[in-house]
């Protein structure tokens, strides 16, 4: 199979590494051919802190990939979130000269205008995201082009990160032998799987419950609003169970899938669990409700904190649709349903849409990230040459790849 038909994305997470391997078919749905998964120990809250189990980590994914989709990975796209992402709206504005037609130069210059913003110090642009365009006073345009009027004005989302983290990452692929093709927030990515069109349009937030943070992304009027994290995980609840059940961590991860639940009075009394115990003794039998009782408050902590920055990000009232939620920690039982309680909005689960070849392996909300960093990748390659003017001068989208790969020259 050749490598230029296949998209690869590399869910970079605080527990689980993940690799998946796509091709797009023509009805717009993405075949996935390989997929591969380790777990991930050089990560915390979403940053690497250890370059060498990260890279251990990412070679296993990506050869478990490889063998199953029979090709050789060279270049992927990556996840980036954490606590340091931070989210800005902007507007810009510029005149036209004679009520011409809206042209690309055009688009780029107004984006131009619009990220004139002050940026955090050792941070830097991961994305713009335009939101509308206003020709004159006509608002709510997505696409200006060959419109004409005598100011352009643009809203556009500009998403920032840590330098540092996106080094690392991008360091700890390259020792992987692999080449990356662009840092995409998580996120943003998982929206590009499990949202429709009709709840970007009447408004959403996706909540990516991962192992190290919670990242939120807001949605109205099919563009991109608002993008927050909280620093508490899955990985929080596991490090809970282990202290509370006096358990070892990777015996209290198993537990938590196995047999966790959000909300304790959904436990029949009676049911119990085996515990293993630390320091070589026997197991112990414990009732499943007690294991419950200690997920449920740091579950509701979790999303009581969720709530907040959507109160804070001013959008929450236009969540029309409600919220979406995604990642591993999202399958625990129960955890939907205090969501509803904690948000006081219909939520859902976000399982990974427009899947066609192996959708049962991967028909899992711990997937979004990969399946919509597939999708995402897809949408980036087949409109690049739409991002050039007809001197073939490098547009702002590209230019920030060409900033990004600055900041790696010193990798090796």
């Amino acid at each position: 199979m050749s490598k230029s038909e296949l998209i690869v994305g590399l869910d970079i997470g605080t527990t689980k590494i993940c690799c998946v391997v796509g091709e797009t078919s023509d009805d717009g749905t993405m075949n996935i051919v390989g997929v591969g998964e380790s777990p991930s120990t050089g990560l915390r809250k979403g940053v690497v802190v250890n370059i060498e189990q990260t890279v251990q980590s990412i070679r296993k994914a990506v050869e478990e990939a490889e063998r199953m989709a029979n090709c050789e990975i060279g270049s992927v796209y990556a996840g980036i979130a954490g606590s340091h992402i931070k989210g800005t709206n902007s507007h810009g504005a510029i005149p036209l000269k004679d009520g011409k037609e809206v042209d690309a130069r055009d688009i780029e210059r107004v984006i131009e205008a619009a990220k004139a913003v002050s940026i955090p110090s050792g941070s830097e642009v991961i994305h713009i995201l335009p939101q509308e365009y206003i020709v004159d006073d006509q608002l709510g345009i997505s696409d200006p082009v060959g419109m004409s009027g005598y100011r352009l004005e643009a809203h556009v989302h500009i998403v920032t990160g840590a330098i540092t983290s996106a080094q690392n990452i991008v360091r700890s692929c390259k020792r992987s032998n692999l080449e990356v093709s662009d840092i995409v927030l998580e996120a943003l990515a998982s929206s590009k799987a499990i949202l429709t069109d009709e709840e970007r349009e009447i408004g959403v937030a996706i909540v990516d419950l991962g192992g190290g943070t919670s990242d939120i992304a807001v949605f109205t009027n099919d563009s991109i609003k608002h993008t927050g994290a909280v620093a508490l995980g899955g990985q929080n609840l596991t490090n809970d169970i282990a202290f509370g059940l006096r358990t070892p961590v990777a015996s209290a991860e198993k537990i938590k899938i196995r047999h966790g639940c959000a909300v304790a009075h959904m436990v029949r009394p009676e049911e119990t669990i085996e515990v293993p115990s630390v320091g070589g003794r026997p197991s112990r039998y414990l009732s499943r409700q007690l294991l419950a009782e200690i997920c449920e408050p740091r579950m509701e902590e979790i999303l009581t904190l969720v709530d907040q920055e959507l109160e804070r990000s001013g959008y929450k009232r236009q969540i029309g649709a409600g919220v979406v939620l995604t990642g591993g920690t999202a399958l625990i039982p129960g955890c939907q349903e205090l969501a509803e309680q904690v948000f006081n909005l219909p939520t859902r689960l976000g399982y990974p849409r427009r899947v066609g070849v192996f959708k049962d392996k991967v028909n899992n909300p711990k997937y979004a990230t990969a399946i919509g960093l597939l999708f995402y990748g897809a949408e980036k390659e087949s409109s690049e040459p739409e991002f050039r003017d007809s001197n073939n001068e490098t547009s702002v989208f590209n230019d920030i790849i060409s900033r990004m790969k600055k900041w790696f020259v010193d990798i090796k």
